[in-house]
């Protein structure tokens, strides 16, 4: 049986004034994936996730987690499935490890 996609994208599309930002971008993610996005500037990556992470809201499409539909309206929601983006720029605290930047800021239960 095919694994089923933890995150799936179905023709999500973004516009801002003037801006076909997405168009009509799908794609699945399964678990243990890794994905990586490609593109020259203005290409629509940073979109993607912003859409993703709940910074921004998609214009039009579906976009499924475990199945079910979502619409992330804050980046709290879509951490709260598990789903963060850490960006290019520089906001690291350098008297902390990698891992240590990467999860500033989330609570784990034990």
């Amino acid at each position: 049986m095919p694994e089923k996609a933890i995150l799936r994208f179905e023709k999500v599309s973004k516009r801002f004034p003037g801006v076909l930002a997405l168009d009509e971008v799908s794609f699945d993610v399964k678990q243990g994936e890794a994905h990586a996005l490609v593109g020259e500037n203005g290409a629509g990556k940073s979109t993607l996730i912003k859409i993703v992470t709940g910074v921004h809201r998609k214009t039009s499409g579906e976009i499924y987690y475990e199945g079910k539909p979502v619409d992330f309206h804050t980046p709290h929601e879509a951490l709260a499935k598990g789903i963060a983006a850490i960006y290019q720029e520089f906001n690291l605290i350098p008297a902390l490890t990698v891992a240590e930047n990467i999860f500033m800021g989330h609570h784990f239960l034990t």
